[in-house]
């Protein structure tokens, strides 16, 4: 337990019977009436965002959620298997937790594994990803190095749009957050 004093940004709060992390918090004391505070929530599994206000000392149930580094192994059915590097011990993350990360995640890939009462909640990839390009259509004549994008197959699988110039088996970062091309990387 804690109360609305201890709030900060991060903090993962048990709210009846669901996990809500506070993105925003904001203390007032208006000029007549008691102190509040505002918040901005989001629902750690949907994702949803809500705004909630609390009265200044009210207590709130915190959650014990540990955030820990892990290694992408493989995927076993519909599973992810990711291995804590420091225990070697491995956790099954199903797809729905994954969600749009499977389209940026190579095996032997490090990611923060998000649990709570040994239940996995969220995967953060890293802001961005160097996958390489397994198809796309040839530039056509005429084409120039600005302007203009096309469909590109990466090696994960996902589908991104990349400028007309670039070839198959072309190294490229991928913002992990939106899917948009940041770069081609030379090796």
């Amino acid at each position: 337990m804690a109360t609305t004093n201890d709030l900060k940004n991060g903090l993962v709060l048990n709210i009846d019977g669901q996990l809500w992390a506070v993105i925003e918090f904001q203390h007032v004391k208006p000029g007549k009436g008691p102190a509040f505070v505002r918040t901005k929530l989001k629902n750690v599994l949907s994702g949803k965002v809500v705004d909630r206000t609390f009265n200044a000392g009210v207590k709130v149930e915190t959650a014990n959620v540990d955030k820990r580094t892990m290694q992408y192994l493989y995927k076993d059915g519909s599973d992810f298997v990711f291995m804590d590097t420091d225990t070697y011990d491995q956790l099954h993350v199903s797809e729905a937790v994954v969600a749009g990360g499977a389209d940026y995640l190579l095996e032997n890939q490090n990611a923060i594994v998000a649990t709570h009462d040994g239940v996995p909640l969220y995967v953060e990839l890293p802001a961005s990803v160097v996958l390489e390009i397994t198809f796309t259509e040839p530039g056509l004549q005429g084409d120039r190095s600005t302007g203009g994008t096309k469909p590109a197959t990466l090696e994960t699988g996902a589908q991104i749009q990349v400028p007309l110039f670039l070839e198959s088996g072309t190294r490229v970062k991928v913002d992990t957050r939106d899917g948009s091309y940041l770069g081609r990387v030379n090796d």
